[in-house]
């Protein structure tokens, strides 16, 4: 038997969303539930920039049905991204060490902290059973040269038993002897790696595109378009990540997938092309490719407002 896959897109709020894609004028408060109507995942994206805050989760649990589930992006500052005092929660900035460029030093105690603070906020998510996975997409400069992956060992323990799905933006982890060693590493702590969809180029922090499960109940994949100059130059997340999937390439995709499929309970599949309406647009098209159900159409809305 098959794994199960869900799809969606990586944000249910992204500007190009609300400006193409949701029904115009359609409260802010609904969007998830109308999102919801159509897809049975989502990422959390809101989440690599702060902490949620605890009600908030609970909201997200009460809009969604059952079988929905969320995977969350954590902090810019756990996946080893610069950021600055005034991004932590204001619980914890007192006593921070911060360099001359004003970035924050990740030392165990403050990741701990982070982490037991966003482990309260999500438990609505984890008590109505819609908590998933923990997303880590590492910084580029988060390289075999000058790390090792034993630096994310309590990071990942820590936020068990939920699984972290671990998404490298250094290629460095899969060249050679390496890709062996850092699949290993991950199957060993029942981590996930991201498997990606990006342009075909050998770049640094391009992925290439190689399919691995290194845990038996998930597999998780990611699609960034294949827009090289964008990916490499884009100023924006528009510009980085905008592509319009072609069927062809959907389809190409899809047999990816249902490899993964034969090798974990369950995929997931998130469109991260964020220009527009691309990403929910390509996701509802793959899901029609792969025989599911797309949904309503998104002119319609199935909402029954109080």
């Amino acid at each position: 038997m098959a794994g199960t896959i869900l799809v969606g897109t990586s944000s249910w709020a992204d500007p190009g969303f609300v400006e193409e894609w949701y029904p115009k004028g359609l409260p802010s408060r609904d969007r998830l539930r109308w999102y919801a109507e159509r897809f049975r995942v989502v990422e959390v994206n809101s989440s690599f920039y702060a902490v949620p805050e605890r009600h908030t989760a609970g909201r997200w649990a009460q809009a969604t049905p059952n079988g929905f589930v969320f995977d969350v992006k954590l902090h810019r500052l756990l996946s080893r991204h610069a950021a600055k005092l005034q991004e932590l929660p204001p619980e914890l900035r007192d006593g921070v060490e911060v360099t001359q460029r004003g970035r924050v030093k990740l030392t165990h105690e403050l990741e701990s902290e982070m982490v037991d603070m966003l482990l309260y906020a999500v438990e609505p998510l984890a008590d109505a059973g819609k908590l998933r996975a923990f997303l880590l997409q590492l910084t580029p400069g988060f390289s075999p040269s000058r790390h090792e992956l034993g630096e994310l060992d309590s990071l990942i323990e820590r936020l068990a038993p939920h699984p972290v799905a671990v998404e490298f933006r250094h290629r460095g982890w899969v060249r050679g002897d390496r890709a062996e060693k850092t699949l290993a590493y991950l199957s060993e702590r029942g981590a996930v790696f991201v498997c990606v969809d990006a342009p075909l180029e050998d770049h640094i922090p391009i992925m290439p595109p190689i399919d691995a499960v290194t845990r038996d109940d998930l597999a998780y994949l990611r699609l960034h378009g294949r827009s090289a100059e964008g990916y490499l130059r884009g100023r924006t997340v528009a510009e980085r990540f905008g592509w319009r999937y072609s069927d062809e390439e959907l389809e190409e995709v899809a047999g990816r997938v249902r490899g993964l499929a034969e090798q974990a309970g369950e995929v997931h599949v998130l469109f991260n092309n964020n220009r527009g309406d691309d990403a929910p647009t390509a996701a509802r098209t793959f899901m029609a490719l792969l025989g599911q159900d797309p949904g309503p159409p998104p002119e319609e809305s199935q909402l029954r407002m109080a």
